[in-house]
Order: structure tokens, then C-alpha cells, then sequence
């Protein structure tokens, strides 16, 4: 009788990794504290990269480290988009446990303190219609991906869409 359930639940259990694998890449759950808790994709106002005068500093990408008891330093992570437009993170920047950090775009000073990392570049990198948002471990491994679109994701209409609460 033993036997019969084992291989009931390894019959079971094969169903639920079959099920995992064909999974959408956007419900796919990576090993990785930090995941991306939101997208500021469409910025407020008219889309202008002045760097003198246009809203870049407005796009901007919220990461956030949900472990309860690992800092994490973003040095080596790296952000793309669908296309390959790519951020990688140069210097440490240390994490707490709940702690987060906005990556934005435009000019501005790094700081731990503020929670803020700009690219320093003032293209924007997120799409306002539909993208991907990709966060790769420093090692290459997938760290959390998450795909939009205005209409289904951005029920409020205000371009800022929120993942993992």
C-alpha cells in the first residue's frame, strides 16, 4: 500500500513541476530576495529626455529585498528591458531586510539613504504600452521578470503598476 502512494505522489508531484515548467515566465517564482515590487513605465506629463528639462527622473523602477534576515548588495545586478536596453548596478548598494531602492532615470546622486539610484542616463527605458522587465543576479541567473501592458495591467490608467505588494 506504501508503495502505491509513493507512486501516487510522485506521479502527483511530476504533475506539479509539469505544470510549473509551462508556466508564464511573469508567474514563474525566482530564489532571489530581491524582486520587483513596481514600474513607474509611463512617466507624468508629455515623455521629454532633456536632460536639462525633460520627466526621465519621473520613470523609474522599484526593487525591493523581501527577505526577513539577508542584506543584499545590488552591486552586479543588472535591469533590462525586452529589447536589451540594460542598467547594471556598478557600486554597492546594501539592501536591509523590507528595504527597497528606486532605479530611476535621468541625472541625479546615488543615495543608500534616499533610497535612490539613477542611471544616469536620461533615454527612458520602459515602454508605455507593453514591455518586459527583466532583474539578473550578479551570477546570470534570473532573479524575478515580470511583462505589461497599459491596457491589462494599468487598470487606474496612472502608468505606475505594482508587483508583490
Amino acid at each position: 500500500m506504501r508503495i502505491r502512494n509513493a507512486l501516487a505522489v510522485t506521479a502527483a508531484a511530476a504533475g506539479t513541476l509539469a505544470a510549473i515548467a509551462t508556466a508564464p515566465a511573469q508567474a514563474t517564482e525566482y530564489s532571489s530576495s530581491l524582486k520587483i515590487k513596481g514600474v513607474q513605465y509611463d512617466a507624468p506629463g508629455r515623455d521629454s529626455n532633456s536632460c536639462s528639462s525633460g520627466n526621465t527622473r519621473d520613470e523609474y523602477l522599484t526593487i525591493k529585498n523581501y527577505s526577513s534576515g539577508t542584506t543584499v548588495n545590488l552591486k552586479g545586478y543588472v535591469v533590462k528591458d525586452a529589447v536589451g536596453h540594460k542598467f547594471t548596478f556598478s557600486a554597492n548598494h546594501y539592501l536591509q531586510p523590507g528595504d527597497y531602492i528606486k532605479l530611476r532615470g535621468g541625472h541625479g546622486t546615488d543615495s543608500d539613504t534616499n533610497n535612490v539610484v539613477y542611471r544616469q542616463n536620461c533615454n527612458f527605458i520602459w515602454n508605455n504600452d507593453k514591455d518586459s522587465i527583466y532583474l539578473y543576479k550578479p551570477s546570470g541567473a534570473r532573479a524575478d521578470v515580470h511583462s505589461y501592458t497599459k491596457s491589462a495591467n494599468d487598470r487606474d490608467g496612472n502608468g505606475y503598476i505594482s508587483y508583490h505588494g
